[in-house]
């Protein structure tokens, strides 16, 4: 795929016909324009790994905006929508780098208590919501809302936006594809009682599920955990030398990068990092050279499909699949070669 700005925005109206007019406004303030500039992949699209080479951008801004769509357009619900839309308002610079630099990188929740403050300390959304009838506490936690976030590895609008979205990047389904997905989706009740987007046909919801979990073997690939430790790494490193200081984190990636570029120390490095192209595992910890041995998260869907329930309790090759993937060892050191 050419690396054209703007691409993953093809997918918003697949999610929904348009826009309502009051989440553009919640996405044109300027807390949500930062995330313009906050990438999806965690840094991983600064190297120069082959999977991650030919990426087009793809921003929190893009992801955030896709996710208040779906859950407006399975809900109709402002406050949802809105919750959905403004969720990763906290995002950091490198996102999950930066649970990697706060010793949280296994669950992933390092930096989202800023969420709430950051909306109530914006006149702009503050008025937005005002207008709306809505209130800072009905929008600042989309966990109240099982379609917009769930329980892994239920499906949520927040995994499905950047399954689809990372899907269609990394080259691993056709945006017909995607679209399709989206299409045989509806709400169901699953079995704890609770709304969850599940599928029609049982054929889509297999597809789909073997499909994510393509993406999820990516998230959990040598070189995407080697990347993150690494820029984890060098951003401790910026800190300390008071090259950055933690407000920064907030701000925006092109911001950080060029005083990563322009110090003594982290800019060599930095520019070793974006020329990585290949990882090295080793089973043992060599003598010498930068090995790292780096533990994840495992992300992964079991969607539903309407009366048939988890595609794990009927599907044997997912079952077997997913059961594989749960059991990924990360014993192994990573090095660059």
């Amino acid at each position: 795929m050419e690396n054209r700005a703007g691409a993953m925005q093809a997918l918003w109206p697949v999610y929904h016909p348009d826009l309502p007019a009051f989440l553009r406004e919640l996405a044109e303030t300027p807390e949500m324009r930062r995330l313009r500039n906050v990438g999806m992949n965690c840094g991983c699209e600064y190297t120069d790994f082959p999977r991650f080479r030919k990426l087009a951008p793809y921003s929190r801004f893009d992801h955030s905006v896709g996710v208040g769509l779906i859950v407006w357009h399975f809900t109709k619900s402002p406050a949802q929508a809105a919750a959905g839309l403004l969720h990763d308002i906290a995002t950091p610079v490198f996102a999950h780098v930066v649970d990697f630099l706060n010793g949280d990188h296994l669950r992933q929740e390092s930096t989202e208590a800023r969420t709430a403050e950051l909306i109530d300390r914006s006149p702009e959304i503050r008025r937005i919501l005002q207008r709306e009838g809505l209130t800072v506490s009905q929008v600042a936690d989309y966990h109240d809302y099982p379609i917009a976030d769930n329980d892994t590895p239920w499906l949520s609008a927040d995994r499905l936006e950047y399954s689809l979205g990372n899907l269609w990047n990394y080259g691993l389904i056709s945006f017909e594809k995607a679209r399709s997905y989206y299409a045989d989706l509806t709400v169901a009740e699953n079995e704890d009682g609770q709304p969850e987007l599940a599928f029609r046909t049982p054929e889509t919801a297999a597809g789909f599920a073997m499909d994510a979990l393509g993406t999820a073997r990516i998230y959990v690939a040598d070189e995407d955990r080697f990347s993150m430790e690494v820029l984890a790494r060098l951003l401790r490193l910026a800190l300390e030398r008071n090259v950055i200081g933690p407000e920064d984190l907030y701000g925006t990636e092109p911001q950080v990068i060029r005083r990563l570029e322009a110090d003594a120390v982290c800019g060599p490095l930095w520019r070793r990092y974006r020329g990585y192209t290949n990882i090295e595992s080793r089973p043992s910890r060599p003598a010498e050279g930068q090995w790292l041995q780096i533990p994840a998260k495992l992300r992964c869907i079991d969607p539903l499909a309407v009366g048939m329930g988890r595609v794990s309790q009927w599907a044997p090759q997912f079952r077997q699949s997913l059961e594989e993937f749960r059991e990924t060892s990360f014993d192994s050191w990573l090095g660059p070669v």
